[in-house]
């Protein structure tokens, strides 16, 4: 009790404070940038891609510095990017021009000697082409995600009936309408109906983990057959198709994502296989969480759905964040 003024006076102190030292920091911050580049002789971009660790630190740093440029030149070049990513011309044959002269227009804006600074051609051309091509798989995976499931598509129902095939091989589906789908945890006789909200991704997501992971897809599926912890395994599956999308989509995954270019794969940038294996393991770790809070029934899924995503929220923050499967999944 006789604590309470206290806290309440160093509350409203915080809020009073907050806007004050951003205030500061947005007047400082380009006196401090002006400083160093004097002093060191290189500019922002230099400095991150020299001083910042391989990675997400020094991609998110390079990220950030171009996003708050105030120089319209700068702009210009994000937009040109942007429109490549969004025409998808980071492809093999086409992303190696777009870098170089991605690079050779910041070096002009900067005034950069490459003859000085070669590593700074590949470290910025590096960052560049992973920003990007994170942009474009995006344009991607939206595309996915807004093609609603199609019965006339044959590759729609061979997707579909595979996914059943890898997820019941000791069951022969009756018919492709029938009760039988509610046993991996569809809503109703048709699970065409139940991919409206995240389209054709949710389909996708499903077969690439019952297919990659079978033996792990499996012991999931059991996992959601519980007789009293039981959850809709093909439902559950799609709304974690949601969690991932939006984790990618507002950036929350970046960390995750950029580590895993530079430091694991050293690839040129994501690829739908990524997001495929983030997919699966979201899946993983939530049966993971699920199990262990043992929900005494389903309308208990809204708590443990948020409780999952503010801890792969908490994980992601941190820009050495490197998420790995993690395989075996226990029996229960």
């Amino acid at each position: 009790m006789y604590f309470k003024p206290f806290v309440y006076f160093s509350n409203f102190l915080s809020w009073l404070l907050s806007p004050v030292c951003i205030f500061i920091k947005r007047i400082s911050h380009p006196c401090f940038k002006w400083i160093l580049r004097k002093t060191t002789g290189l500019c922002e971009l230099q400095r991150t891609c020299y001083c910042e660790p391989s990675g997400a630190p020094r991609i998110l740093g390079i990220e950030e510095s171009l996003n708050n440029s105030k120089i319209a030149k700068v702009h210009i070049l994000i937009q040109f990017l942007d429109l490549a990513a969004k025409e998808k011309r980071f492809t093999t044959a086409g992303s190696t021009q777009i870098i170089r002269n991605t690079v050779e227009t910041i070096c002009c804006i900067k005034k950069i000697n490459l003859d000085s600074h070669q590593p700074f051609n590949k470290l910025f051309g590096e960052c560049v082409s992973i920003i990007w091509s994170l942009k474009q798989l995006l344009h991607d995976l939206e595309g996915i995600r807004t093609t609603g499931y199609d019965s006339c598509n044959l590759e729609h129902e061979k997707t579909l009936l595979e996914l059943w095939n890898l997820l019941m091989p000791m069951t022969e589906l009756e018919s492709r309408v029938c009760n039988a789908w509610k046993d991996i945890g569809f809503q109703g006789d048709d699970p065409k109906t139940d991919f409206r909200g995240m389209g054709i991704l949710g389909l996708e997501n499903l077969h690439f983990f019952a297919k990659n992971y079978p033996d792990v897809a499996l012991q999931v599926l059991s996992h959601s057959n519980h007789p009293t912890h039981g959850y809709s395994f093909a439902i559950v599956g799609i709304n974690l198709t949601h969690l991932a999308y939006i984790l990618w989509k507002d950036g929350a995954a970046k960390s995750h994502i950029y580590n895993l270019c530079c430091h694991h794969l050293q690839v040129p940038g994501p690829t739908l296989l990524h997001f495929h294996r983030f997919y699966c393991y979201l899946f993983i770790e939530f049966d993971k969480l699920w199990m262990s809070e043992k929900p005494s029934s389903i309308m208990e899924f809204g708590r443990i759905r948020s409780l999952f995503e503010n801890d792969i929220r908490l994980l992601l923050s941190n820009p050495n964040c490197l998420l790995k499967l993690n395989i075996p999944v226990e029996h229960v």
